[in-house]
């Protein structure tokens, strides 16, 4: 902890906890209001199909319901269809999204119609009564089917089923792979996950008729950018939008959306002048809420016969389902400039096509982008390894980015802060990398059918989304500051209103951290206000890692000025220059009189009463600050993964798994430590257990957690953690990301452990989600064995 910082640094426990541990926290399907009335959805059983009637005569008849309407009946309530905020191209097709299809149903639960009942179960019946005729439709599920020629549109306006292509360069490509001595080639599959948060979706909305405002409350990650895109979805005043977004039970990516669902409850509380509730089942949510990944990678690598890379060529093809949800478009993007990883090079060139399909929608899901890009890098940089006959530490090292601030990737970004080496050296050393190899060579030796095998992960990521500035280069249609306001209260405490919007991140006790620091007063005088669009008017939200680095930024300016005014004020009643004063520990003191003193408590009242100001100081101690930062953040770390695979049943079991991070300055280690937990937990889920699958009729095939394999507590070892410090450039505490590092890191770490394992096999690629069964082919086919 650095000094005069009493908090900052230091594991206080999470100010959240409490309530969320007792129960008394406040979630949206705990929440109700007088007259609530409920929805349930009518959802297309169909990949692709046209609507030819929909009979809503029997569900109207049921008992308790109080009205149903199909998508045409809703056809007049939208000012516009559903949002989608980044488009990356010129060119890019956007197809029409209502929230309630209206003549065409392009994948397995698109919603057809709507029922509103006084109860959910009586809405949930009555919805299984209406009757549509459907005319089934030619499906494609996949993005090869997709691109093969005359294969069925997603959307018959568009001549094929490319949504768009983007590409990115540096420096000269043709001439690096020209002069290159060696080429290696790696092709990937990123296989569909499905978002698993805590909380499935829910909507409340209830509506003030005579006054025409609607409160919605909603388990979103976005209430400020959802209250504008909502308000110009249905055609309502901005004004007369309040979106609350209240204990949000986890969100990872899926809660960063403009939902049908929200927009739907929205128009049925205007239509019937009632409050209208909405909350998703499970499975109901596994067809409803955004897919993430799905990707086609091809990466190629130019280098000397050294093993030094030269240059990175990359094509991709990426899955955006059946529409284009709110960042669809430019997840892929989040990743294309990092596929040369923390590695150097002469040139960069990637290209990622965008591509329709009949399934539920991609959008950001933990990492979004970069998890990808890294996965390919790390993997492609074994085959180099190989090719040349290095270590696969060695090839690292060779390539790494040089320490330094504002370092230039060959990607086309410039790093804030780099230090790469160190940090694979602090995690060499607390995996014990000798020892781990010998055992390794012991067990091959004797012939064991339990193998070893160490797989490596060093990656850079970027957080932040933001300067404004680079994302309008990008075609993004938001952009990247955020605001906060902080406020001493005439009681000597204060107020901290933030525009992120937490959702498990620990905000709460992360800014009451450093505003209790900058301000000098104890935690529990700090109160912290959060996603209420009437309470905190301004914010950008929560995603991407960016929160800390943006917003906990824009807190710290604000208590940085809130201090500067309460230096005037207290100049003024000392009677001496605001330059003569020192300000320590919430106190202000006269340079070598260190008894005359005014605490920042005292002044705070002073400012309310007004009665003895500066001139021109208006009254009230309160500071605003919208920080748009000037660069991404650039976090990075090794990550290092022991497994031991049984050769006759496939099976892989994580013995290890050391993560070094460096995320800049840390607030909370203890809040870090759990983000990177749960980071690593969703890499390794992604690498060994969770897949996304469709059969060919556009039917989800995993659409439950019986089928769509969630890991629990019991799959994973216990996570050996540490940090190197490598302060970021940019901005004034330091901090980086790591709500995402975890994630972006371990898929790539434990499939190279696997690759390890069985490299003595020669069983080439190895597939993920490496299941048992894949695991157990491979191992068969290498041994010419029937598999």
């Amino acid at each position: 902890m650095a000094a005069g910082q009493k908090y900052v640094g230091g594991g206080v426990p999470r100010k959240e906890d409490p309530q969320l541990l007792t129960g008394q926290a406040t979630f949206v399907e705990n929440l109700t209001v007088p007259g609530m009335v409920h929805a349930a959805l009518v959802r297309s059983p169909y990949g692709a199909a046209r609507i030819k009637k929909v009979d809503l005569s029997a569900a109207l008849a049921a008992p308790d319901v109080v009205a149903a309407f199909s998508g045409e009946d809703l056809a007049d309530e939208w000012a516009a269809g559903l949002p989608m905020a980044w488009p990356v191209t010129d060119d890019i097709r956007i197809p029409d999204h209502w929230p309630v299809a209206k003549d065409v149903v392009r994948y397995v639960g698109d919603a057809v119609a709507v029922v509103v009942a006084t109860s959910r179960a009586a809405a949930a019946d009555a919805a299984e009564l209406v009757d549509v005729d459907y005319e089934e439709l030619p499906t494609v599920v996949d993005i090869e089917g997709a691109m093969a020629p005359g294969a069925p549109r997603v959307h018959e306006s568009f001549e094929n089923n490319e949504c768009y292509t983007w590409t990115h360069s540096t420096g000269d490509i043709d001439a690096a792979f020209a002069k290159a001595d060696v080429v290696v080639k790696g092709e990937y599959t990123q296989p569909r996950l499905i978002p698993n948060a805590m909380e499935p979706r829910a909507v409340l909305v209830q509506p003030s008729p005579a006054a025409g405002d609607f409160t919605m409350w909603s388990t979103t990650q976005i209430p400020h950018i959802a209250k504008i895109l909502l308000s110009m979805i249905l055609g309502i005043s901005e004004s007369k939008m309040r979106v609350i977004a209240p204990d949000v039970g986890g969100g990872f990516g899926s809660k960063l959306n403009v939902y049908a669902e929200e927009a739907l409850c929205i128009a049925l509380a205007r239509r019937l002048g009632l409050p209208v509730k909405w909350v998703a089942g499970r499975s109901e949510g596994y067809l409803a809420t955004i897919h993430g990944r799905d990707q086609l990678q091809e990466i190629e690598l130019a280098a000397t016969s050294e093993g030094k890379i030269l240059g990175y060529r990359v094509k991709i093809r990426a899955n955006m389902g059946a529409y284009l949800q709110l960042v669809a478009p430019g997840v892929p993007l989040l990743g294309g400039f990092l596929y040369c990883g923390s590695y150097g090079g002469e040139a960069y060139h990637f290209e990622c096509t965008g591509v329709f399909t009949n399934t539920t929608p991609t959008d950001a899901y933990r990492g979004a982008g970069r998890p990808e890009a890294t996965y390919a890098i790390e993997r492609a940089i074994e085959l180099l390894a190989r090719k040349v006959g290095l270590d696969s530490i060695e090839i690292r090292k060779l390539n790494y980015l040089p320490q330094g601030e504002m370092v230039p990737s060959p990607g086309g970004l410039e790093f804030d802060s780099t230090n790469y080496a160190p940090n694979l050296d602090r995690a060499l050393e607390l995996l014990g990398h000798d020892a781990v190899r010998a055992e390794q060579a012991e067990r091959r030796a004797q012939g064991s059918t339990k193998v070893l095998g160490l797989g490596f992960s060093t990656f850079v990521e970027m957080c932040g989304l933001a300067p404004s500035q680079v994302l309008a280069s990008l075609n993004y249609g938001a952009g990247g500051w955020d605001a906060a306001t902080v406020r001493m209260l005439p009681t000597g405490k204060a107020e901290v209103v933030t525009g992120t919007s937490p959702h498990g991140q620990g905000h709460v006790t992360c800014w009451s951290q450093i505003a209790a620091d900058a301000l000098g007063l104890d935690i529990d005088d700090i109160e912290v206000l959060h996603g209420d669009t009437h309470v905190a008017p301004h914010g950008m939200n929560t995603y991407g890692s960016r929160s800390l680095s943006v917003g906990g930024i824009a807190v710290y300016e604000a208590c940085g000025r809130v201090v500067e005014k309460a230096k005037t004020i207290a100049a003024h009643l000392l009677e001496v220059s605001p330059e003569d004063l020192a300000f320590e520990n919430g106190s202000f003191s006269v340079k070598g009189v260190p008894d005359r003193t005014k605490a920042i408590q005292e002044l705070a009242y002073a400012a309310w009463t007004a009665h003895s100001l500066p001139e021109g100081t208006e009254p009230g101690l309160e500071a605003n600050c919208v920080w748009d930062p000037p660069n991404f953040t650039y976090p990075f770390g090794s990550h290092l993964c022991v497994v031991e695979v049984d050769t006759e049943t496939g099976d892989v079991d994580i013995l290890r798994y050391v993560a070094v991070d460096d995320c800049g300055t840390v607030i909370n280690p203890v809040i870090v430590e759990g983000q990177v937990h749960g980071g690593v937990a969703q890499g390794i889920a992604a690498a060994l257990y969770e897949e996304a699958t469709y059969a060919e009729d556009g039917t989800l095939e995993t659409s439950s957690m019986i089928n769509y394999l969630v890991p629990s507590a019991a799959e994973f070892p216990s996570f050996e953690l540490d940090r190197t410090l490598t302060p970021s450039t940019s901005n004034p505490l330091g901090v980086k990301g790591i709500g995402e590092a975890g994630t972006i890191a371990s898929t790539p770490a434990v499939i190279n452990a696997v690759a390890d394992a069985l490299a003595h096999l020669d069983v080439g690629e190895v597939p993920i989600p490496a299941t048992p069964e894949r695991v157990w082919r491979l191992i068969q086919n290498a041994k010419g064995g029937a598999a």
